[in-house]
Order: C-alpha cells, then structure tokens, then sequence
C-alpha cells in the first residue's frame, strides 16, 4: 500500500448541533481526537485536524493545520488537506462520525487503485467526507472548481476518476448532525 496521511475536517460551524461537534466528549474523548485514532489505527500517517479548534484539540493530542479557506465549506477543507500533506495520498474524514471503526477505515484503503484521483466510501450515498484522495492527481482539478465558485465536494469530483467503495458495516458513517444523533452515554 502506498503511504497515505490523514486529515480530520474540523472546521465546520455546527449549528445544528448548537456547539463545536470537534470537541464533543464521546467516552471521554473528543470527538475529532475519536476519529483521528481510527485513522491511526488503521495505518494512516501523520493524522492532523483541519481548521476549526485547533489549539483545543493539540492539548488533547491531535495537531492541527489551519484551514486556507475558513468558512468555505468542506471543500476548502480538502484542499487544505491535500496541499498540507507529506505522503501521496490523504484519507479525508468529517469530525462528526461517532461509529467510525478501525476496520470500516481500513475498507477504504485496501481498495489502493492507482488509477483513481479519489477513492471514496459509499454507503447508501457517496461519502466525499471519507474518502482517500491522490494528491497530485486531484488537487489541480478541486482548486479549479472551488476557483470557479464550487462548494460542493460532490460536485467538485465530476471531472476526477472516481473508485467507489461500498462500506460493508450498516450505519459506520453515520455523522452527527444534531444532539440526539450521538451516542448514549
């Protein structure tokens, strides 16, 4: 497998979930921190949050790169992502997935297609918050269509040869929009 980093987008503005979702305790961890693990553990290397509470969440252990493009979207997000990182590929994932497990990590990376810009999870929708990008070969294309006025990473993918991964755990990417989308306990 080739090398791949790992960025963690924690730059959303969570209104819906009425405070920072990053940060959210979830058995005693952030949550952000709770999904960056899951990368590591899966063998992505180095893992970093994208914008949001960076400094929050370094005194927990997760570095932190300030996003190019605050308040941009998740686009802007990526693209941090992809000219941030050391190795040739980097795993994206939103923050807000509270059952994300090592093995639904490792689904996505198995799948090392080298003729893909992007790899991305699929579970009952293409999931462009979790999904392996090649840096050299989708950078260019993303920075045009964010250039143009594009927002939207599922509609910034168009013109990227696109690999599709179907997630095999029922609910693994499920996010959390709202308080009563998390966990009990």
């Amino acid at each position: 497998m080739r090398p791949i980093a790992g960025a963690v987008l924690t730059g959303g503005e969570s209104r819906r979930m009425g405070r920072d979702k990053a940060t959210l305790m979830i058995d005693g961890v952030p949550l952000a921190l709770r999904v960056a693990r899951m990368l590591g553990a899966a063998g992505v290397h180095p893992v970093v949050a994208i914008g949001g509470p960076i400094d929050g969440l370094a005194s927990s252990g997760l570095d932190g790169i300030a996003d190019r493009w605050p308040g941009a979207g998740p686009l802007g997000g990526i693209l941090t992502a992809l000219r941030w990182s050391p190795a040739p590929r980097v795993l994206v994932a939103a923050c807000d997935l509270p059952w994300l497990e090592e093995g639904t990590v490792r689904e996505v990376l198995i799948d090392d297609d080298p003729a893909a810009h992007v790899v991305m999870a699929v579970t009952d929708r293409p999931e462009p918050l979790f999904a392996v990008w090649d840096v050299d070969r989708a950078t260019a294309e993303l920075q045009a269509a964010f250039d143009a006025g594009e927002r939207s990473p599922r509609r910034a993918v168009r013109g990227l040869v696109l690999r599709r991964v179907t997630i095999g755990a029922p609910g693994a990417l499920r996010d959390a929009d709202v308080p009563g989308d998390l966990p009990a306990g």
